[in-house]
């Protein structure tokens, strides 16, 4: 196959090219409008209780909360003092007459106290708008924001927005503030890394070349993808995370093998042949299981992470495509002059493998493997070990930036005014009045609660109320008061839920009924194509106990840092005690299909050297010394990538962009320089062994560099 895809590629060469100029030109265009197409939330099935009870709440009384809070405020005035009064009453008639809005009402007339602050000199307004969904709302937010920071003759009072539309303003203004933070850090840093792996201005190119095609072709994928499901707007770092850094990755090895060939004295033309059936086999690979692992977030019914998903797919997909095709035509092109801009210090020499540092380590590891096993699975348990405690919670204002205005509308309503910090959630009873006042009496007897209060006016067949409570929305005990609320049971009274933590209890049943199948599916896969790609029954689980270890170990550090609030201050975020799960379900997902990449890569040579005849040991070591630094070359340049997601404003992509950047770190030191000798030490023969049944399949359906499958062949487990 990879011989027919090498010649393939030099012969539609010039049509290649044309194919990724439309797609540098169509993502540049048309795929970049993605932006505008990016949606909030997500986190709970549209088929979930509390989605489905909120719909009938709004078509039994309407929108019953306010997507928009306008916070005016005055050092010098009180909400008594006629200039105040006359300001934000007019502001009011001239909000009540935008088109989009379908309400807004203010202190002055409702009497409302609630909506003064205790020091009187601030009150909000809350705004309606029209929209059948929060998208919808959203989009209308967008294009009236700035009448409804002009409305009336507001003089001196400061005009501040906030609520749930005001909130998904911001965070889509923070994310494409961040990847243009990211791009602006990590992009000088990759080139320098690039020029010091290659010793060439052409080589050092290529792979941010490539890198760019993939990330516009992955938003390009993503605005057609948007036409038939939502995508959640956190899905462009996340793509600009994974594409940048895994085209990248894949263009190192590539790169790397071709001017190996070269060094060799090949002609380009063979050396593209033997690239593509060496270094191509091994993109394919690490492609297909990152890939086909992020389809396992489809298998959990939470759509924020189905969209991301899809994102991420698209991505990957462009990147691996990118390398296999894009790559080796320009290699084909350039030929020799890829070494154009040469270091004067450097020199291109083919690649010793019987010596050098990684042959040296790789020796000191496997001549005492146990010694070396041992203390790292112990320390790496005790990276892991603040799992224990994790809590899960959910996204809040915290996870803004701490200036961000409608985190401080949000924190000022909760501290300045009175009950701003009460926690309610709606009950709509359908039935009769005396049905009506039982439901009522039955939750003002829940443990927590504060209070019920009618939250609008009964209609003929329903009422409904809010409960207040004073807990924490994320603990344990508010997600309990939500399911006791929900159990109770009146005699001619249909109950509907919502509000409150009546998301987040979806969400975490979600989550757990899903994620046993997620993982489950993740594992199989991996096992599946690792097994195909390498001809082995150990390897793929051993590869599988390897990711756990180093996942372990990544997540622990995110939960001492990020629920337990340890360096916060130097990070710069509000730690609010929780992990978010659907979070956590990403990054699983993220890393565990990352950390299969590096074991590929070094696999692939030691493959290599073992199909040549070298015993198992020769082969670990030649395949060390021929993989270490490009693997930590492609390490230190996903790094760079992630880890300028730390500098994230939004809290929770601190957390994914810091924590991969220390699973990554891990998994390509602690675990590919140490655990994987050790472990292939000790497997000796074993680690290739594999029964006659499953040695016809790989020959026959293994991923291959030879077009011509080997005969199967049985080994047997030997003592070493």
């Amino acid at each position: 196959m990879y011989s027919l895809l090498g010649r393939a590629v030099i012969k539609t060469r010039w049509v290649i090219l044309a194919g990724v100029l439309a797609v540098f030109a169509i993502g540049a265009t048309w795929g970049l409008g993605v932006f505008d197409e990016f949606t909030d939330g997500g986190y709970v099935s549209q088929e979930s209780r509390s989605v489905v009870d909120a719909e009938a709440i709004e078509d039994e009384f309407g929108s019953i909360g306010a997507e928009v809070v306008v916070l005016y405020s005055s050092d010098t005035l009180t909400v008594d003092d006629p200039a105040f009064a006359d300001a934000v009453q007019s502001a009011v008639a001239d909000i009540n007459g935008i088109d989009e809005v379908e309400s807004a009402a203010s202190y002055y007339e409702t009497g409302q106290e609630g909506w003064v602050a205790e020091d009187r000199h601030a009150t909000f307004v809350p705004v309606t708008l029209a929209g059948a969904s929060d998208e919808e709302r959203a989009g209308v937010f967008s294009g009236i924001e700035q009448e409804l920071r002009d409305a009336g003759d507001t003089g001196d009072l400061e005009v501040r927005l906030g609520g749930g539309a005001a909130i998904f303003a911001d965070l889509n203004e923070q994310v494409q503030h961040d990847l243009e933070i990211a791009e602006m850090i990590s992009m000088p840093i990759l080139l320098l890394i690039m020029i010091l792996v290659f010793g060439a201005l052409v080589a050092a190119s290529l792979p941010l070349l490539i890198g760019g095609m993939s990330i516009l072709g992955g938003f390009a994928i993503t605005r057609v993808i948007t036409e038939f499901t939502d995508v959640s707007v956190f899905a462009a770092n996340v793509i600009t995370i994974i594409g940048l850094g895994m085209s990248i990755d894949y263009s190192l090895f590539v790169l790397r093998r071709f001017r190996e060939e070269l060094a060799q004295g090949r002609d380009k033309r063979t050396a593209v042949l033997n690239t593509v059936a060496t270094a191509g086999r091994t993109v394919m690979v690490s492609g297909l299981i990152i890939v086909l692992s992020m389809g396992g977030l489809l298998l959990v019914d939470v759509p924020f992470l189905h969209g991301i998903a899809y994102g991420v797919m698209s991505a990957v997909g462009v990147a691996m495509l990118a390398a296999l095709v894009a790559l080796p035509a320009v290699l084909y092109l350039l030929g020799g002059n890829v070494d154009k801009g040469r270091l004067p210090w450097r020199r291109n020499a083919a690649p010793k493998t019987d010596t050098g540092f990684w042959h040296g380590l790789a020796a000191g590891v496997m001549r005492r493997p146990v010694l070396v096993l041992l203390p790292v699975l112990a320390f790496m348990a005790l990276l892991a070990s603040p799992m224990l405690d994790m809590q899960f919670g959910g996204v809040d204002e915290r996870d803004m930036p701490e200036d961000a205005e409608s985190r401080v509308v949000t924190e000022t309503i909760a501290a300045d005014f009175p009950g701003g910090d009460e926690e309610t959630f709606q009950v709509m009873a359908v039935g009769d009045a005396a049905a009506a006042a039982e439901v009522q009496s039955e939750l003002e007897a829940l443990d927590f609660v504060d209070g019920v209060r009618p939250a609008a006016e009964p209609t003929a067949d329903a009422t409904l109320f809010e409960v207040l409570y004073d807990l924490d929305p994320f603990s344990a005990d508010a997600r309990g008061l939500i399911e006791d609320a929900r159990a109770i049971e009146v005699d001619g009274a249909e109950l509907y839920v919502t509000g409150g933590a009546s998301d987040r209890v979806d969400m975490l049943d979600a989550i757990g009924e899903g994620l046993p199948y997620m993982l489950g599916y993740i594992v199989i896969v991996t096992m599946v194509v690792l097994f195909l790609a390498f001809g082995s029954v150990l390897l793929p689980i051993k590869a599988v106990l390897m990711n756990a270890v180093s996942l372990g170990a990544a997540l622990g550090i995110v939960v001492w840092i990020f629920q337990e609030g340890h360096l916060s201050d130097l990070l710069g975020f509000t730690p609010s005690g929780y992990i978010d799960p659907s979070n956590l379900l990403l990054m699983i997902a993220l890393l565990f299909a990352l950390a299969t990449d590096y074991e590929v890569f070094l696999l692939s040579r030691v493959r290599e050297e073992w199909d040549r005849g070298a015993d198992n040991r020769t082969a670990v070591l030649r395949g060390m010394q021929s993989t270490g630094s490009i693997i930590t070359a492609a390490a230190a340049i996903l790094i760079v990538v992630v880890g300028a997601f730390a500098f994230s404003g939004i809290t929770f992509m601190k957390m994914i962009g810091l924590g991969m950047a220390v699973a990554i770190l891990l998994d390509a030191t602690v675990v590919r320089m140490l655990l994987v000798p050790a472990t292939m030490r000790l497997l000796g023969r074993a680690n290739w062994w594999v029964p006659g049944p499953l040695g016809r399949l790989y020959a026959k359906y293994g991923i291959k560099e030879s077009d011509e499958a080997p005969a199967a062949e049985e080994r047997t487990p030997v003592k070493v």
